[in-house]
């Protein structure tokens, strides 16, 4: 019997110390964090990533990936459900991408936000929002790997027609006649030298009455500087004089002003009385015209008038007179 009590009492013990040991392990493994629930949906591949795997924002551990299925609201999409903290100030500019670890290739989820919105990312655990997924940089060069592979074959294929047998040999002809003009470049260089070493001793003994001459040059440049010195003092005084006031500029302005006045008074009240006089003597002139023209043409109107004229013999309209009465 104390055997079996013996075995009793330590089985009960075994159960009490594992019990402590599982509550024990709850307790330091709770997680009181407040978390949401947030899904992206991408049509590119998600290769590396797994349930469980670290979301980040900015580096930092927020959450962590529960499921990877296929997204029944876009056909052919990725859906990635996952649960961030609370604490995260996620905004409506908020995006994430696909990264990886390292040379582990773990991938995990990098949440961003540049701050082009203020606007707060208002969480919903029955309807989870959708943060958009950029494509990370290895997905862009995979994208762009076509078109740089492409362009990197154009660039071969143009070396290679740059670089063929007939191209070669005029790079080799341009290069041996490069340098048959550098050597002839020093030659001419040397020749230069020697004529400038030959020419430089008469030039040289030739300096001296030069300098000479140029400081009495400079001597006289100094007198002539100090003439033109005083005539400038000297239309600077006359000019003075001239502006003076009641000077001759002065008056000058004054007489132009009263003839200016006459000009316009001879316009305004003479002009006038000229043309009135010229119209007369025209008027006049073309009378004595006429009246010149009448006498030409009938002479007997300065005797008779300018009556009718009494036709004549073998004019029409003559009549005899009546004869006179005989005794």
């Amino acid at each position: 019997m104390e055997n079996k009590s013996h075995a009793l009492a330590a089985g009960a013990f075994v159960l009490g110390l594992a019990a402590a040991l599982v509550a024990l392990v709850i307790w330091l493994t709770r997680d009181d964090t407040v978390r949401h629930v947030y899904e992206l949906s991408t049509r590119d591949a998600v290769s590396g990533l797994q349930p469980q795997a670290m979301v980040r924002y900015r580096g930092i551990a927020v959450g962590k990936v529960t499921a990877i299925d296929f997204d029944p609201k876009q056909t052919g999409n990725v859906r990635v459900r996952l649960t961030v903290d609370a604490r995260v100030p996620l905004t409506q500019s908020s995006y994430a991408t696909l990264s990886y670890q390292g040379v582990t290739g773990l991938a995990f989820i990098a949440i961003d936000d540049k701050g082009e919105s203020q606007v707060a990312l208002v969480p919903n655990d029955e309807a989870p929002p959708r943060l958009p997924l950029r494509p990370s940089m290895l997905a862009q060069l995979q994208d762009r790997g076509e078109a740089i592979l492409k362009q990197v074959e154009q660039v071969t294929t143009r070396v290679n027609n740059v670089l063929d047998d007939g191209n070669q040999k005029r790079i080799a002809t341009a290069l041996e006649n490069i340098a048959q003009a550098a050597a002839s470049a020093n030659q001419l260089t040397r020749q230069l030298d020697a004529t400038v070493k030959n020419g430089l001793n008469p030039t040289l003994a030739a300096l001296p009455p030069l300098i000479d001459r140029t400081r009495d040059t400079m001597g006289s440049l100094k007198t002539a500087a100090g003439d033109v010195s005083r005539v400038a003092n000297n239309l600077n005084t006359t000019a003075s004089r001239l502006n003076a006031p009641d000077g001759p500029m002065q008056r000058l302005g004054d007489g132009t002003q009263a003839l200016s006045q006459a000009v316009e008074s001879f316009n305004n009240a003479t002009l006038p009385r000229l043309n009135r006089v010229a119209d007369d003597t025209s008027q006049a002139v073309r009378r004595l015209g006429r009246a010149a023209d009448g006498i030409n043409d009938n002479p007997q109107s300065l005797l008779f008038g300018n009556g009718g004229v009494v036709a004549g013999p073998g004019e029409p309209g003559f009549a005899a007179p009546p004869a006179a009465a005989r005794p």
